[in-house]
Order: structure tokens, then C-alpha cells, then sequence
């Protein structure tokens, strides 16, 4: 379905239900919820919050909410639609470590099996003990235990990422792999996010047998429908991509599409997608490893990668050393645990306007963000294309739509 918002002639023209969604027991939005949830999308763009957004609420059967707001290409006066596809960056991160998970119920990979076994080049990683900031130089030993899946799974495999760690962009010249880049902390210590994900789209192509794009079409898109996801956008789809912003000092500034649409293919991030696509991702996930009559994972996997996998530790806030790219992040920093490729919104909840104990979240970097409430039995998707990665007025966007999804759900 594809309609643009210069079209809309009301609040819900835009606004796709699918039937089903009334189902016994499931959460249903109504029609003036709907329209509530359209005018909140407006008015973001209209006082300067963000230039575009599309925003998806599903039950496990249906879509009870999408729509959208603004400019695809404020240059080019193009309107948003709700098949606008966005740059979901670590968005990629949760569909990688379900491909993980699809592999370990295979029995072609271990969860807690040292990387090395696949890749390696780990053996000779080392642990950062001593950064001199003036001059760059530092120490490192060898880490007290070696990297496991699980670890990588889990961020807390001690591998970082430059763009919020100072030493690390000091260290990382560019030509680096992540094995040659020292680790953090042991293994296994502390939450530290980073490029694990990058080094399990490795693993899954070793194991595999093929490249990691290959795999997640053949084992994920194409079975679940995903028509619109992938890392290299077609040419008859590129007018369909919205333009990234850049905010400095509160003034928002449009970065033009280049003619080819693409990313290199990472474990971490690189995926294209639209707010339909990732949302049946998520239904995925509602519906405990189904999609329809075939199972494409287990419900205890589903379980383990949506539950506390890092004990006693706790999501740690993370900090900037490009302030253009990311401020320091996530909400639920200092409390909340993380799950095989999710953060898990753990006690005490930020307030009962919002999504219950036990949801599970990530986001992307160009503010494209998402979460699964299994205790109210949706998931929602509000995708913005606006850097640095948790611009304020950029969550002020996702709170807010997110406290009015509560608001107007009904069951």
C-alpha cells in the first residue's frame, strides 16, 4: 500500500488495519485512537521535532496502526509514505542474533563456543589496560577468558565502538579489523556495546556457508515477506528512501540520497527497511517463533534472546566521542538487562504510561527505534531519519508516541 500524505483528505487515509485485529483477546486500537495517534505524527513534524517519521503498531496477527508524517526529500518538496524505506543501521543487530539463534537449534554452532573456533584470528585479541590521551599510545595483556557466542550475543564480549569511546577513536586508524582492536574489558565483565554483532555476521557466513546477506534472505526475509529489507536498495526502490538530517546546534541540515542506495553487508548494521517489514519481524517475536503455519524458531529461543542473559550486570549508559553521531545512551541505562540482541526494560519501570516490565527494545543510530510488549501483546516501530543517534527531540517523539499508544490501546 502506498499513499502519500499530500493525498490524505483525514487522519486515517493514511492509517492501514488489517483484519484480524479484533481476534479474541487481542489488543485493538480504535478509530479514534487511530486518528489521535496520525494528528501526534503531524504535530511532530509541524513544531520542528523532526522533518519525517512512520510509525507502525501490530498485535501478532495484525497491523492495528501506520502512518506517517513529512518530508521523504524536503529538497525535493517528496511527502513521506508508509513505505518509505529508512536506514534501520543496528536495527540489523536484533535479525543477525536471530539468525545466530536459528543456527545454534541446528546444532551448527554453540552458544558458548570460544569465536576462535570460527574465526581464528580472536586468538591473539588483548584486553586495553593503559590509554595515554595525549599522545594515543596504550598497553594491553591478554583477556582473562576467551570471547564466547554468547558473549557477542550479549555486549558484553569487551568489544566497543569508536564513535563512543574516546580511546577507541584514537586507536581505530580506519584500516583496523575488530580483532586488532583491544578490548575493553574481559569478556563476560561488563555491558559495552559495540561491534559484536559484526563479528557474528561473520560467524553466521562461516558456519552457513554463504554470505550473511544471502542467509538472511533465504532464512528470514523472503519466509516472513519481507519484500522491502535489504542492504543494497533496488533502482526501482530508491525513490522510495528517505534523506538522512544532521542537527548541529538545534538547525536541522538535509543530506541528499546519492544515486546508488547501498551498505556494506555487516552483522552489526547497513540493513534498508520499511516500518511494515520490521513490524512483521516483530510479529515474529509476539508470536513465539511463527509465521503462520511454519515455525522459523523455537519458543525457548524466542525466551532466551527476550530474557535476562548478563545476570547481576546491567546496561551501562554509553558515551560519546562524536557528538554528531550519538549523545550518550540508551534509556533504562543503569537498570536494565540485556537479552540475546535486546535490551529488557527491567524494574522500576520509567512510568505506567509506558511499555510494561519485560518489553524488549534497540534502535538504530539514525533515531530509528522499536519495542515488543509481550505483557500488552503489541510491538511498535517509529522511524526518524535524523543524526546525532538520541537527539532530544527525537526521543521526546518516541515517548510521546509511545505513551499515546497505551493511552489509546484497547482489549
Amino acid at each position: 500500500m502506498k499513499q502519500n500524505l499530500s493525498s490524505c483528505a483525514a487522519a486515517l487515509v493514511c492509517v492501514v488495519l488489517l483484519s484480524g485485529a479484533a481476534a479474541a483477546g487481542l489488543p485493538t486500537i480504535p478509530d479514534a485512537g487511530r486518528a489521535a495517534l496520525s494528528d501526534f505524527l503531524r504535530g511532530s513534524v509541524a513544531h520542528g521535532d523532526v522533518p519525517a517519521l512512520v510509525a507502525l503498531i501490530v498485535n501478532r496477527d495484525a497491523v492495528l496502526f501506520l502512518d506517517g508524517a513529512g518530508k521523504r526529500d524536503v529538497a525535493n518538496n517528496a511527502p513521506i509514505a508508509t513505505d518509505t524505506i529508512f536506514r534501520i543501521a543496528s536495527m540489523t543487530k536484533p535479525i543477525t542474533s536471530l539468525g545466530v539463534m536459528m543456527l545454534h537449534e541446528e546444532r551448527r554452532l554453540g552458544l558458548d563456543d570460544p569465536v576462535t573456533k570460527y574465526l581464528p584470528e580472536f586468538d591473539q585479541v588483548r584486553v586495553l589496560t593503559r590509554f595515554d590521551s595525549a599522545d594515543g599510545a596504550y598497553e594491553t595483556r591478554p583477556p582473562a577468558r576467551p570471547i564466547t557466542i554468547r558473549h557477542l550475543l550479549s555486549h558484553t564480549s569487551g568489544i566497543g565502538y569508536s564513535f563512543s569511546d574516546a580511546r577507541l577513536a584514537k586507536i581505530d586508524d580506519g584500516k583496523k579489523t575488530v580483532a586488532d582492536l583491544p578490548l575493553l574489558h574481559d569478556p563476560g565483565d561488563k555491558f559495552t556495546y559495540g561491534q559484536s554483532t559484526a563479528v557474528l555476521g561473520r560467524v553466521v557466513e562461516k558456519v552457513a556457508g554463504q554470505p550473511l546477506d544471502a542467509f538472511l534472505r533465504a532464512r528470514i526475509f523472503t519466509p516472513l515477506g519481507m519484500r522491502d529489507t535489504f542492504f543494497v536498495v533496488p533502482a526501482d526502490k530508491i525513490d522510495r528512501v528517505v534523506t538522512v538530517h544532521g542537527k548541529t546546534a538545534g538547525v536541522l541540515t538535509e543530506r541528499p540520497n546519492p544515486a546508488a542506495v547501498q551498505s556494506p553487508v555487516r552483522g552489526d548494521g547497513g540493513l534498508f527497511s520499511t516500518a511494515r517489514d520490521y513490524g512483521t519481524l516483530l510479529q515474529l517475536f509476539l508470536s513465539g517463533g511463527r509465521r503462520g503455519a511454519a515455525r522459523l524458531v523455537s519458543e525457548a529461543s524466542i525466551r532466551m534472546m527476550t530474557s535476562n542473559q548478563i545476570g547481576r550486570l546491567v546496561v551501562e549508559q554509553q558515551p560519546s566521542a562524536d557528538v554528531s553521531r550519538a549523545v550518550p545512551f540508551p534509556l533504562g541505562a543503569g537498570k536494565d538487562k540485556f537479552g540475546l540482541g535486546f535490551q529488557i526494560e527491567s524494574a522500576p519501570v520509567a512510568d505506567r504510561g509506558l511499555r510494561s516490565e519485560g518489553s524488549y527494545s534497540w534502535g538504530g543510530i539514525n533515531n530509528t527505534h522499536f519495542w515488543v510488549d509481550p505483557q500488552k501483546a503489541i510491538a511498535a516501530v517509529v522511524l526518524m531519519q535524523v543524526l546525532p543517534f538520541y537527539d532530544e527531540s527525537c526521543i521526546k517523539v518516541l515517548r510521546g508516541f509511545e505513551r499515546m499508544t497505551y493511552r489509546e490501546l484497547r482489549y
